[in-house]
């Protein structure tokens, strides 16, 4: 297994290394972080697991149509069908028709699901390790193809989709093989006086069936995160994966069935489904779904939620954010550093990022200097898939940034870049919006307020400050906070 994961970091450190504007520094920041991730991963696997070696098996690729053909208006819905169309949304071109799941076919995806997981439920943690062990073996050897496919699929970058696929799919599989027996164990509870002749142990145990409902914005990573810690929890588990990315939904499905078929276990363990909305609310209300996980938008998630109330289904949601990067005074030394670090945290997967950098909040002293640094770098950034920033999965937003951007410019704040779509020259089918920056921008703008979800830096000036060093962070936190949506800071400083 470590050689593997050596060969595997060379090949992302070359492929880092190697990106178009790497002299710009946009991605020199990653590969120290990198380094790090992956040489515990490294040492991890040299020490666990002995005895519980991967197999290898194969899963082929998604076939594409025969003749190439670039769509004119690529859109899921067509005319004449109610099948989802799939296109490529950096090029336009056609992938395909997927038909979407009945109400007969969610029932009979979660009855095959439950069949499998009374047996599963009963396997050891060590069986369970096996799989996912396999399923890291297989994530490894095929990293190119499984990258391609979402590249393909959602338009992101090849360097987007190894950051955003692979590393993080690597990293979960392999704290879920290290810890989650661990995370598992029955663990003892205090008694108070009343009850000190009893004890107190939480054991936990499989729920059975659980559903998860993911997003379209990484689609290997969503669809197979909620699969690694459910299986090994000894669930079963319906996914369904968004219309807009269900291309690759039946391949990614696959190299799941396929370690648990190498392994002598059912695959019908894992099911991934895709439906129309109107037809999500009889999977959502299933009395045989033990439990939901949603990754999407608050309106989507009310409509969710509702539903699975009326069987009393637990829900966890991961909605919107606007996370804040703040740069103190005492960073004046380190902007090239974090610049790498903005740039990647605002433009990764063209900012189609559930944590991504929404907003970059700068003390007086370091304003300026970083808004001259930032402005050639985004200005320089390229679209297309072999390039630095990548298309978005449709252009149903487009007209909300412009809006959200004009807007701002109206309000005075000023636009150094970007700020509406992009035709591609080569590509013009294809979903590209410009690569943004946002300057002067100020609390009350729509702007430092909503989710943005795509390639837009905006920079907003933090209060003066009069006190020294990191205590100016007291400042402009209250600044940062009120927003009605998630938010994680980031505190840049010496």
């Amino acid at each position: 297994m470590a050689p593997d994961l050596e060969v595997w970091l060379g090949q992302l450190t070359l492929h880092l290394r190697q990106f178009p504007i790497g002299d710009l520094g946009f991605v020199t920041l990653p590969l120290p972080i990198i380094g790090v991730v992956l040489g515990a991963l490294l040492l991890v696997f040299t020490i666990v697991g002995a005895g519980e070696k991967p197999l290898r098996y194969v899963v082929p690729p998604p076939k594409l149509p025969e003749e190439t053909k670039v769509l004119e208006n690529p859109n899921i819905k067509t005319p004449g069908t109610t099948a989802i169309q799939c296109y490529a949304p950096a090029t336009g071109q056609f992938l395909g028709f997927v038909n979407p799941s009945t109400p007969a076919g969610l029932d009979r995806a979660i009855a095959q699901a439950t069949t499998a997981q009374e047996k599963w439920a009963k396997t050891s943690f060590s069986e369970r390790r096996r799989v996912l062990r396999s399923i890291l073996q297989h994530v490894l050897d095929h990293q190119e193809q499984i990258c391609r496919v979402s590249s393909l699929d959602s338009g992101k970058t090849m360097i987007d989709a190894q950051l955003g696929e692979i590393m993080v799919t690597a990293e979960k599989l392999q704290w879920t093989i290290k810890h989650g027996e661990k995370a598992l164990r029955p663990s003892k509870r205090p008694t108070n006086l009343l009850l000190s002749y009893k004890k107190g142990t939480v054991h936990y145990e499989p729920l059975g069936v659980v559903a998860a409902l993911v997003s379209w914005n990484y689609p290997f990573h969503n669809f197979i995160g909620p699969v690694i810690s459910s299986i090994f929890a000894g669930n079963g588990i319906v996914v369904k994966v968004s219309e807009q990315t269900c291309w690759s939904a039946a391949y990614y499905t696959s190299i799941v069935r396929g370690a648990l078929e190498a392994h002598g276990h059912d695959p019908t363990l894992v099911q991934s489904v895709v439906c129309w909305p109107q037809t999500a609310g009889h999977l959502t209300s299933h009395p045989d779904i033990a439990h939901i996980t949603f990754i999407g938008s608050r309106p989507v998630c009310h409509h969710v939620a509702a539903s699975a109330a009326r069987t009393l289904t637990p829900v966890v949601a991961e909605l919107g954010g606007k996370d804040a990067a703040m740069v103190l005074d005492s960073a004046a030394r380190d902007l090239p550093r974090i610049a790498d670090i903005l740039l990647r945290g605002t433009f990764q997967a063209s900012g189609q990022n559930c944590i991504g950098i929404e907003r970059i909040i700068a003390t007086p002293k370091v304003y300026d200097k970083l808004v001259e640094m930032l402005a050639p770098r985004v200005r320089a950034l390229r679209m297309g898939l072999d390039q630095d920033v990548g298309a978005m999965v449709s252009d149903a937003s487009f007209s909300r940034l412009e809006a959200l951007v004009s807007d701002a410019v109206k309000a005075g704040a000023r636009l150094l870049a970007g700020g509406k779509r992009y035709i591609h020259p080569d590509h013009p089918q294809g979903f590209y919006f410009s690569p943004t920056l946002l300057v002067d921008v100020t609390p009350d703008m729509a702007i430092a307020n909503e989710e943005c979800f795509g390639p837009i830096m905006t920079i907003l000036r933090a209060p003066a400050s009069t006190a020294p060093g990191c205590a100016s962070a007291k400042l402009f936190l209250p600044f940062a906070v009120p927003v009605p949506l998630g938010s994680v800071g980031v505190v840049v400083s010496e």
